[in-house]
């Protein structure tokens, strides 16, 4: 394995696209670095405001009719765990992509590589965050972030939880990526599960921000983790080709966007 910053690594700037968008752009960027190309760190928005389900999730876990009533789009997400709701301004989130053959087997060892810039950016926000030293019992399985915490891969600040990070590989590719929470929307995070056992008083007291910990503005935020990305893997600024934005187009519409990916986690561009 060569260090991260002797490859070829571009940084998206930070953007806003649908969730479906944001999802199959990760595949693009896969294909892109497995095939010789650069390697991508970005930051990004999703907006509309999006709930991404887990892989396994049941779809039964979703409260549709909120969802649609407040304009939050859905999507599933190719990693597992349980769903997040990414607020257009409460949440940030990243991914790193790079050929599979350059980063760690063994699947630890990548989260710990991986999530190295991550812990940076908090440190350059301010915010004194880490790794879970221990893992916390469930509150809601359905629910990312009440779901029990995981050392390998979720980051706490102030005894709650402020980031999960996940991975998956596909094209030869490995694909991180993560939500970090600047701020806390704990009625729409709720509101988009079927579940009224969860109180936003218990969300609190599990979950913590940005915000919170830091008091910083969300510019400052994305900011402090682009530049973390940027200067971990010495990354040129760069943009995404007119046939990657695309091919995303086409993946988004035909697999992110749809019920048989989204209700039944059948894809229907498997081969």
């Amino acid at each position: 394995m060569t260090d991260i910053e002797d490859r070829d690594w571009r940084v998206i700037p930070a953007e806003s696209r649908p969730g479906p968008v944001q999802m199959a752009l990760e595949e693009v960027a896969a294909e892109t670095a497995a095939n010789g190309g650069p390697r991508t760190v970005r930051v990004y928005t999703w907006e509309p405001s999006t709930l991404s389900l887990g892989y396994r999730q049941e779809p039964e876990t979703v409260d549709w009719a909120y969802c649609d009533k407040h304009g939050i789009d859905v999507t599933r997400r190719p990693t597992g765990g349980g769903g997040i709701y990414h607020d257009a301004h409460g949440d940030i989130s990243y991914s790193i992509v790079a050929p599979q053959e350059e980063l760690p087997g063994n699947l630890m060892k990548c989260y710990e590589l991986l999530c190295t810039p991550v812990l940076d950016a908090f440190d350059r926000m301010g915010v004194d965050a880490a790794f879970a030293d221990e893992s916390h019992s469930e509150i809601h399985k359905p629910a990312c972030y009440l779901r029990d915490v995981n050392p390998a891969h979720d980051i706490l600040a102030g005894g709650g939880k402020i980031s999960g990070n996940a991975q998956y590989r596909q094209r030869d590719a490995v694909i991180q990526h993560g939500s970090l929470s600047y701020a806390l929307t704990p009625e729409h995070h709720l509101g988009a599960f079927q579940t009224d056992a969860v109180s936003q008083e218990t969300f609190e007291e599990r979950v913590t921000s940005i915000r919170e910990q830091a008091g910083i503005d969300r510019e400052e935020a994305v900011d402090a983790l682009e530049s973390a990305l940027t200067e971990w893997t010495d990354a040129e600024v760069g943009e995404w080709r007119q046939d990657e934005l695309d091919k995303a187009a086409e993946i988004a519409d035909e697999k992110y966007a749809s019920d048989e990916w989204n209700r039944r986690r059948t894809d229907p561009l498997a081969h």
